[in-house]
């Protein structure tokens, strides 16, 4: 027992805890102070995180108003007009709220004098990330169903498929914005308090732009295909993809505070980074250039979980449409079972019939 214990202690790197610099990608440092003179205008480090979470919101937004166009239950225009606001309005009162929390922890740290610990901002991003791997996947799972390719038995009081109901849209258009969002604030942070303000508004500007070209480009895309079931195939395995990318990520956070596992690989040449374009945008689908053995294991957990749910849905689709049609048929046959009537009824009518014609000649 011993053994296995010394053995588990040796397999997590507690060394981090020793080195407040943290060395990895994804970690928040702060600028070193007195860089403010000296800062460029162009940070790498912001454009990436803004064009990472800007492209993140896209998807899920451009998803759900693709499904809401598509949608076989959304085609009154009163019901698509309320489900676009839903949506629009969900990502605006969440980014508005995030922002407002990102800039009341930004003064209340500034007058504090004190700096947000990697710790604090790792945890809340690994926790974020994590619930919305989550959301995403059954998000990812729902499609095929909103498009009506899967039979869906249950309904709302409106008639609304399950999901699709405006509770729904905005609980998981809001908590997806807000995070994005928040998470920019949270990177911001150490800049702000720091020298290196100056460095924002020029890179943040630059990456909202190239997260919002390429969050257009996926929704062009949608929006061009006219075959549902391709349609619906790419935005579960976009979607998918994104739920992956969360969740790995999430529990590298959690890895980051806990203590890391070894690594397994790395590539050193710049244009494999994450911390470059274009590979960091495509990082927030799984990508990585190393790779922990916890990041290798939660890669193929998640990948296997999510191939499982999908075919469970899809599983549960068929049986729910085999036992609809079954009880189909049987209302069917017992409506003309009343309806015609059977051959003794209609002996015992023609001969009742019969014997009133014979009173009446009599």
């Amino acid at each position: 027992m011993a053994t296995i214990i010394d053995t588990i202690s040796e397999f997590f790197d507690r060394e981090r805890d020793l080195n407040p610099n943290c060395n990895s990608d994804d970690c928040l440092n702060a600028p070193k102070p007195g860089d403010g003179a000296d800062a460029p205008l162009f940070e790498i480090a912001i454009v990436t995180i803004f064009a990472r979470e800007i492209l993140e919101a896209c998807i899920i937004m451009g998803q759900y108003r693709t499904v809401i166009f598509r949608s076989p239950d959304f085609q009154e225009e009163t019901r698509q007009k309320k489900a676009l606001r839903a949506v629009t309005m969900a990502a605006v009162w969440a980014s508005l709220a995030a922002i407002v929390l990102a800039v009341g922890l930004t003064i209340g740290l500034y007058v504090a004098g004190k700096q947000m610990s990697n710790t604090t901002a790792e945890v809340i991003e690994g926790v974020s990330k994590l619930i919305a791997s989550v959301c995403v996947l059954q998000l990812s799972a729902k499609v095929p169903k909103w498009l009506g390719l899967y039979f869906n038995p249950k309904a709302n009081k409106d008639g609304v498929i399950e999901g699709l109901d405006d509770r729904s849209i905005r609980f998981n258009v809001a908590w997806n914005l807000w995070r994005e969002v928040a998470e920019c604030g949270v990177f911001l942070i150490p800049y702000m308090i720091g020298d290196s303000a100056r460095s924002i508004p020029v890179s943040a500007a630059a990456g909202i732009a190239i997260g919002l070209v390429g969050g257009y480009g996926t929704y062009w895309a949608q929006q061009n295909m006219n075959d549902t079931r391709m349609l619906a195939f790419f935005l579960a395995n976009l979607t998918g993809w994104l739920s992956l990318g969360l969740f790995v990520s999430g529990c590298h956070y959690m890895e980051l505070v806990l203590g890391k596992t070894p690594i397994l690989w790395k590539t050193d040449i710049p244009f494999w980074s994450t911390k470059n374009f274009p590979m960091v945008m495509i990082k927030v689908f799984g990508y990585t250039n190393k790779r922990t053995v916890l990041e290798f294991c939660t890669f193929w957990a998640w990948f296997l979980l999510a191939i499982g749910y999908h075919y469970h849905k899809f599983n549960q689709s068929e049986k729910a449409r085999i036992a609809a049609q079954a009880k189909w048929a049987k209302e069917e046959k017992e409506e003309i079972s009343v309806e015609t009537p059977s051959f003794e009824g209609k002996m015992k009518d023609v001969e009742s019939n019969g014997s009133k014609e014979a009173e009446e000649e009599a």
